[in-house]
């Protein structure tokens, strides 16, 4: 299938206008619609409803537009792969879930660049039900995860424990034990379930957040209290931006890889596992 259909095709689903996607794709009115027209006839649906005034998606179309970003991003990576080939180099696709990236994957990424020659890195964020279908699939080759499935042909190695600690900015919390604006963060059910512990069993969240760095521009510009990576958080605690509870519990939230245990990648994989600096743990075949 011809990728510029599908390039087209998610323009128009996101503009849900000819016009307008012509102008950002630099084509036509008559040179989308043409396009859109062809997809259709390929695949024997129609993709929107053009009975109303505005343009809407079918069921179809709805169901196509995952299945466009996959084949984009297989076709782009095939790319890769072959240019990679050509300059013997290799490459390594790498998903994790965004708070994975914000608390440990940014440093563990300038060691590959710094200690591994000739290897390019393409990333991408998921969810953890299809990083995993990802990782099977082929189309991923590490995946960071909170909570390692348990699947035949899949390693599960733990690479790091990042301790979470309460904050605040406020001072008054220090000595009150009231932690105004509370933003509960997503570390996991394991975590989640300390949390509630801690506060007596009650949601005492004003707030939830799934990534901890919007959570920390959060509470900087509003005031609140959190539970954040104290890698993150120990420079504004320095500049007294921010303040640790020290009576709060501190947690510790794990964070595995996972890639097909007999990969043909396996030993690169593992290679650049070694690099990071917290947790060094030996494989574990599930």
């Amino acid at each position: 299938m011809n990728n510029q259909l599908l390039r087209t095709f998610l323009e128009v689903s996101e503009t849900l206008h000819f016009r307008i996607a012509g102008e950002n794709l630099s084509l036509t009115q008559s040179a989308v619609s043409a396009r859109i027209k062809q997809l259709e006839v390929e695949l024997s649906v129609s993709l929107f409803d053009r009975t109303h005034k505005q343009l809407k998606l079918t069921a179809e179309g709805h169901r196509l537009i995952k299945h466009a970003n996959d084949m984009l991003d297989m076709w782009q990576k095939t790319k890769q792969d072959i240019s990679m080939a050509k300059k013997d180099s290799s490459q390594l696709v790498i998903g994790a879930m965004m708070s994975i990236w914000d608390i440990a994957l940014h440093a563990w990424m300038q060691k590959i660049h710094r200690n591994i020659e000739d290897v390019g890195l393409y990333t991408r964020i998921y969810n953890p039900l299809e990083l995993r279908s990802d990782v099977l699939n082929r189309k991923v080759d590490i995946g960071f995860l909170f909570e390692p499935p348990i699947v035949d042909l899949l390693v599960s190695r733990r690479v790091a424990s990042i301790p979470l600690h309460l904050v605040t900015t406020s001072k008054l919390s220090l000595t009150s034990q009231r932690y105004p604006n509370i933003v509960s963060v997503d570390y996991g059910e394991s975590i989640n379930e300390e949390y509630r512990k801690f506060f007596g069993g009650k949601n005492l969240a004003k707030h939830h957040m799934s990534q901890p760095n919007i959570t920390l521009d959060y509470i900087l510009e509003a005031g609140g209290s959190a539970y954040l990576p104290k890698p993150m958080t120990f420079p504004l605690i320095q500049q007294k931006q921010l303040f640790e509870v020290e009576s709060a519990p501190v947690f510790y939230r794990d964070i595995y890889a996972i890639y097909l245990a007999k990969g043909q990648k396996q030993e690169l994989i593992e290679q650049t596992l070694d690099l990071f600096p917290v947790i060094k743990a030996p494989l574990v075949v599930n």
